[in-house]
């Protein structure tokens, strides 16, 4: 099967892993297709546009959920070493990681290249800069010590 289309800001990192903001639960279908075995979502669920239930809906596609909720105003060193533990224990399955838009996933997937904890950084910015580039606390987030005190911009609005 071919990689969906229609999920806000679907990327693949490389064969095992692929992120994207929020799926809707028949694009989370679509996903479990892809033989994607385990979901991490880094969206808290009281976020606008966040499923009811869908720890629920990963579970009863045969999926395994795992919830780490970042505050998108207050991302912490804490949140990235859960991200960190995942990624490393589920380092043999494919996965597929999101949020709601896919502007944290993809600054922690650009600190955690940066870190040499996996795949390319030159990659993972890209990645990064196709979404988003963040300022403020994410800046600081992720090391762009040039960026802390600017806005964070979103491609097509901003730049």
């Amino acid at each position: 099967m071919q990689d969906p289309t229609g999920i806000i800001n679907w990327r693949r990192v490389d064969r095992r892993v692929t992120t994207s903001g929020q799926p809707s639960e028949e694009q989370l279908a679509e996903i479990k297709a892809l033989d994607v075995s385990h979901i991490i979502n880094l969206g808290p669920h009281d976020n606008e546009g966040a499923l009811a239930d869908e720890a629920a809906s990963v579970a009863a596609l045969g999926m395994i959920y795992v919830y780490i909720p970042v505050e998108f105003e207050a991302p912490t060193d804490e949140d990235f070493a859960q991200f960190c533990a995942a990624m490393d224990r589920l380092k043999d399955k494919r996965i597929h990681v999101h949020c709601i838009y896919n502007a944290r996933v993809s600054a922690f997937f650009y600190r955690y290249a940066g870190a040499g904890l996996g795949g390319d950084v030159d990659e993972a910015f890209a990645r990064m800069d196709g979404i988003w580039r963040p300022g403020n606390d994410w800046a600081d987030f992720i090391g762009d010590a040039g960026a802390v005190g600017l806005a964070n911009r979103y491609a097509g609005e901003d730049y």
